[in-house]
This record gives structure tokens, sequence and C-alpha cells, in this order.
């Protein structure tokens, strides 16, 4: 006697982060407040769902939705991209209106709203500069750290070599750039192949498709190099241009990672 087959099932929450509607935290909230409908029924917590399921949202979630922010700012030294550590502070407290870029081409107002469930979506640092995405948006969220993602983050770092500190591309050996690229290890596991180019004679450029703990600065050590200065300055489409250190902007609505 054939035995019918079974369709693999995933719970809601999951379903609806992996079908870009939310994060699963997002999820959780909306299937609490009854906004999610599945195949014409209200949603339970935990409910588990095949992929032909129908998934419907109420209106009330995509409006809380379109009113979630992402901020990009321009992250100094001294301060760490998550929770407050050893005495330093959390770059999300430079997210005032007085850090607020006057260059900022977005027409939304600052508001203490915005700082709510306010979060990194990646790390920086805390002797790091540059490109710190915080966002309120889940989507946003797992698009630059989720599981899945793959997203290019783009570095300038000023580096020296012994006591070399003028013109580095001359006496680093070419065989140690291609270890850069590809064939170094990190907390024993292979790294993926990154692009790294000479800038100018003491700066090269990184481009990751992810994210280790001080990655960039330990693939120097393994090559001699020590990192002077590292300042991030694009992740996926979006740059840091001409933002100010210290001050942020909107992520604005035409933009997209």
């Amino acid at each position: 006697m054939t035995q019918p087959s079974s369709t693999a099932t995933t719970r809601l929450n999951k379903r609806m982060a992996q079908l870009g509607l939310c994060s699963r935290r997002e999820a959780d909230e909306w299937i609490a407040r009854g906004w999610v409908r599945v195949d014409g029924v209200p949603a339970v917590m935990g409910l588990q769902v095949g992929p032909e399921a129908r998934i419907d949202i109420d209106p009330k979630a995509r409006g809380q939705q379109q009113q979630q922010v992402t901020i990009l700012l321009n992250k100094p030294v001294g301060y760490v991209s998550g929770q407050a550590e050893d005495g330093y502070e959390p770059a999300v407290v430079l997210v005032q209106e007085r850090n607020h870029w006057a260059g900022d081409a977005s027409k939304q107002r600052f508001t203490s709203q915005q700082l709510k469930g306010l979060a990194p979506a990646g790390r920086l640092d805390i002797d790091s500069t540059g490109l710190l995405v915080l966002t309120q948006d889940g989507r946003i969220a797992r698009q630059l750290i989720g599981e899945d993602s793959g997203m290019e983050k783009e570095y300038l770092v000023r580096v020296s070599y012994g006591n070399i500190v003028a013109d580095v591309q001359r006496v680093l050996p070419p065989a140690q750039l291609a270890r850069l690229r590809g064939g170094l290890n990190l907390d024993g596991h292979a790294l993926k192949p990154a692009q790294v180019d000479w800038q100018n004679p003491e700066q090269l450029r990184f481009v990751l498709i992810e994210g280790k703990k001080r990655q960039i600065r330990r693939m120097c050590e393994q090559v001699g190099l020590k990192v002077v200065g590292l300042k991030r300055v694009r992740i996926g489409r979006v740059v840091l241009g001409q933002l100010p250190v210290g001050q942020w902007r909107y992520l604005s609505a035409n933009e997209h990672f």
C-alpha cells in the first residue's frame, strides 16, 4: 500500500521572514494582534504551514511597517556598534536631532519614537569608522545580516608593514596580497574569497561578503600587516558618501541595499 507523501512544513513566523514579509519578531507581534490569516483562518502562535499556504496580512501591519525607519550613521572611533560594553557607549546614542546631517535629502522628521527597536544591522569595531546601519525594519536586518545574506561590504584600510608606514605597496610581497584575496582561515574555517586591491600605496580596498569579528584586522595580521585605520564606505548599493563623522541620515525611499 502506498503511503501518502508528507509535505514539509515550516513555522509561520519563519515562513513569513523567508517570504520577505517581515522579521520573525514582527511576525509574532502581528500574529498576536490578529493581523495574520492563513488560508482565510486567523493564525495562532507556533502554527506550522506548508509551502502552498496562503498568508494574508492586515493593512494595519503594513501601515506600521511603513513608519519604520532605517538610519545610516558615520560611526566615529570609540563607540561600539551594539550594546554598551566596558564603559563605551553604543553608537545609537548619536542618533539625536543635533547630529542629523543637514545634507539629508529625506523629508522625514526625527521623533523619539524612531529610537524604539532601533538596532544595528551588523557590527563595526570600536576602533573603526564609517557606515553603520541602524534599523527598525526586520526585513532590512535580515537582508544585511541574515544567515543567507551575501551582501557586499566595502572598506578602506590604511596599513603598515613592520616599521614601514609609507609606500607599503612597494614592500608587501605579491604572494601576501594573493593570500588576502583567498586562502586564509579564521577560527578554524576557510574565509570566503575577498576582493583586495591597493587604493593608494598605504591603503587597501577590501570588499567582503562575510563579517567575522575583527575580520580585516585579523586577516592583515596573518600576512604581516597592521591596520592603522579602517573605514567602511559601502554596504550593498548604499554608500557612505559625504556623511560627516558622528552624523546620521535616513535611508531614503529610493535607496535599496
